[in-house]
């Protein structure tokens, strides 16, 4: 479990691999492509992501989510990781598996944005697969929560592709583009039977 968790390793190792993809921390070398990637994906996912900060795509206000991103993974509170396409090494998006706790619920959240141009070609799927196999292998986790909008259907048609279960409605779940809105709850557990898994 601790494997992935010593405060040595580079953050430029991988931690997670998929046929195609390949997810690690943020590097400060990421910020440029990272900022173009998310610019030009601001329209797309605005609807579905909290109001952006003023300097949400400055240089500094990356340098920091990136050393909270290298903290969070060596205390085993988080891990946020960008997605990369193997064969290229083209930034494609996002994941995080946080919220993490341990003790009697051994649990975490699961949320990602993928860059508008990279959308609908399954690579998302990919990684959700692939950080479900982390999170249950390696974190020893026993599940992975998710939440989106109601009219998110790519998200909610990715989500039970996967093999997440839907739990129910939760009414001013999260507050997203400035509106604090219902959210559809989903769960997948590591004895669950996952549709695709390698596992």
């Amino acid at each position: 479990m601790a494997l992935f968790r010593f405060p040595s390793e580079p953050q430029s190792r991988p931690l997670i691999r998929t046929p195609n993809l390949y997810l690690r921390a943020p590097s400060i070398d990421d910020f440029a492509t990272w900022a173009v990637l998310r610019m030009e994906s601001r329209e797309f996912l605005a609807p579905w992501e909290p109001t952006w900060n003023e300097d949400d795509l400055t240089r500094n206000a990356f340098r920091l989510r990136a050393k909270r991103a290298a903290r969070e993974i060596s205390t085993d509170e988080a891990y946020s990781l960008f997605i990369f396409e193997s064969h290229s090494e083209t930034l494609l998006g996002g994941l995080t598996l946080g919220l993490i706790r341990r003790g009697v619920a051994q649990a975490c959240t699961l949320g990602y944005w993928m860059g508008q141009r990279h959308a609908g070609k399954g690579h998302m799927t990919e990684a959700v697969r692939g950080a479900l196999r982390f999170a249950f292998s390696e974190l020893a986790l026993h599940r992975v929560e998710a939440a989106c909008l109601p009219n998110n259907e790519p998200s909610r048609r990715l989500l039970e592709r996967v093999g997440f279960q839907p739990e129910g409605l939760a009414r001013a779940y999260l507050k997203i583009n400035g509106v604090w809105a219902d959210h559809l709850l989903y769960a997948a557990l590591s004895n669950d039977r996952l549709p695709g898994a390698s596992r």
